[in-house]
């Protein structure tokens, strides 16, 4: 396929940009609004798949506290989301995190924490891939009920067979533009939403007329974080809760292809935020209510049914006909969310060999579908090799794989709240608004992902975190997790031989110019 080359060459200048006008990267500009832009950064975090493979592991660690550890992972989150609003009204690239910390911080700490987002994204890309042929191979038995077809996910051919190929027609979905992305999402995200209200609403009924002996009557004691047990639990709680709402950076990667680039997707971001949040919480206390959260009988935390929590209440809770449509949206939440997974990888991609961080063929955007073509096939390349590998290694390899992504995700965010005020660093006395929204905010919530970030390096040091397996002593989240900082800062050297013009600050600085597509 023709691609268009968008690359800055030798000699290029920015179009306007003594005017403050910026040159396109060659994306499709306009082609998503306010709503399109919330349900692709709802459709990423993919909600329902976080409540059912998350709300059992919550109340194992922190118990009748689950409602207020969703609400103590949200406030990180909402602080760290008013520094990408407040970068993005100045710099609305689709680099996100890669371009904004390289201007707040240099080409160094910029490369690794562009790194950062594209492995984290890599390994969610892959176990939703995993966990939507599993959905989908047990709703088919479910539908036919017949256990020896559900059963063929267990057969590591069939699996992985099913699995790359979700990830290519996921692919495909996302090479043909934003377009035929933003139509696939309001299905499939509209379907989450309405199943999940049905969900809760019959969890609700349940437990006011006592259904289930371990029910319970809500108390607002629930909301108190402080009642957790344990530090180490209230960390462990925090991690997952941090994970439910990864994703919703999405909507800011789609920046220069939205109406309003400056203020759009930081709009869109909290609208997507405060959807989350409130699904969770409505969630989380319905299920609490109806079943409890110990670990007997359909209680969250029972371990033979907490890693797949929907799984078991879907027939209890809403039926034998109904309970299938809870399957559905399971399905619907992680290949709605594998599809537009692809959207801040291909971008970031796309941002970092623009400005010559990256090899220049990822710069090229497709004429016609006006989207980063060959990183986004990239990506699905390389999300289906990886999967592949680490199904065929071990499944223990794998699951401490996905543990290790807490750490991705809290290293990138954690960064990029510190360059907004770093960046803004001189308009902070302003005005109040500039204080909190660029200061005290951004600041008060990287540290509080750091925070996490070293606790969780601390926690992951012992083999008994995660799968229980380790090397030497070491436990392997932690090998793995430092392994793929190691990594990155591994190709960053290899990168910076090859594009010394970028690492010594040339290509990219505070006062470069966007290169983004004109409004």
């Amino acid at each position: 396929m023709t691609q268009l080359d968008t690359r800055p060459q030798a000699g290029d200048t920015v179009s306007g940009a003594d005017k403050g006008g910026v040159r396109g990267k060659g994306l499709g500009k306009g082609s998503v609004g306010l709503m399109g832009s919330a349900v692709i950064g709802i459709s990423t975090v993919a909600p329902v798949y976080c409540l059912t493979s998350t709300l059992g592991s919550t109340a194992g660690e922190v118990g009748l506290q689950m409602p207020a550890v969703f609400l103590a992972g949200f406030l990180p989150m909402l602080l760290v989301a008013f520094a990408y609003r407040e970068l993005n009204k100045v710099m609305p690239d689709c680099g996100t995190s890669f371009t904004w910390t390289v201007k707040a911080f240099g080409p160094r700490l910029g490369w690794m924490c562009g790194w950062g987002l594209v492995i984290a994204t890599i390994i969610v890309l892959s176990n939703l891939a995993g966990v939507a042929t599993s959905y989908f191979w047990l709703l088919a038995g479910e539908i036919t009920n017949n256990p020896s077809i559900a059963a063929l996910d267990e057969n590591k051919l069939v699996h992985i067979t099913t699995c790359l190929t979700l990830i290519a027609v996921a692919t495909a979905i996302s090479y043909r533009g934003m377009t035929a992305t933003k139509g696939v999402q309001y299905a499939l995200v509209g379907l989450q939403l309405v199943v999940l209200a049905v969900f809760v609403a019959m969890a609700f009924q349940k437990a006011s007329a006592g259904t289930f002996d371990t029910g319970l009557d809500f108390s607002w004691s629930w909301m108190n974080p402080f009642a957790v047990e344990s530090m180490a639990a209230f960390t462990a709680g925090l991690s997952l809760s941090i994970f439910m709402y990864w994703g919703w950076d999405a909507c800011l990667a789609t920046n220069e292809e939205t109406t309003g680039s400056e203020k759009t997707p930081g709009r869109a971001a909290l609208v997507a935020m405060v959807v989350l949040v409130g699904s969770y919480l409505a969630t989380g206390i319905a299920a609490q209510m109806a079943v409890g959260s110990g670990g007997e009988g359909l209680g969250l935390a029972n371990e033979e049914t907490s890693g797949n929590v929907f799984a078991a209440l879907a027939g209890p809770v809403m039926g034998p006909v109904l309970g299938i449509t809870l399957f559905i949206a399971v399905l619907a939440s992680a290949a709605a969310s594998l599809q537009t997974t692809f959207i801040p990888v291909a971008r970031t991609v796309l941002a970092m060999s623009t400005y010559e961080a990256l090899p220049p063929s990822y710069a090229k955007v497709h004429p016609k579908f006006k989207t980063p073509g060959r990183a986004t096939v990239m990506a699905g390349i390389a999300t289906g090799a990886f999967y592949t590998i680490m199904t065929l290694v071990s499944e223990n390899v794998l699951t401490d794989t996905i543990f290790a992504l807490g750490l991705m995700i809290c290293f990138y965010y954690s960064l990029t709240a510190f360059a907004c005020t770093w960046y803004f660093r001189k308009e902070l006395g302003n005005s109040a608004r500039d204080l909190f929204f660029k200061g005290v905010f951004p600041v008060l919530g990287g540290l509080l992902l750091a925070a996490v970030f070293f606790k969780t390096l601390y926690d992951t040091y012992d083999p008994a975190y995660g799968s229980g397996s380790g090397i030497f002593g070491v436990g392997s989240v932690f090998i793995i997790g430092v392994g793929l900082l190691l990594l990155g800062l591994v190709i960053m050297l290899i990168t910076a031989r090859r594009s010394p013009a970028f690492f010594r600050g040339e290509i990219l600085t505070k006062t470069t110019p966007a290169l983004v597509v004109k409004d």
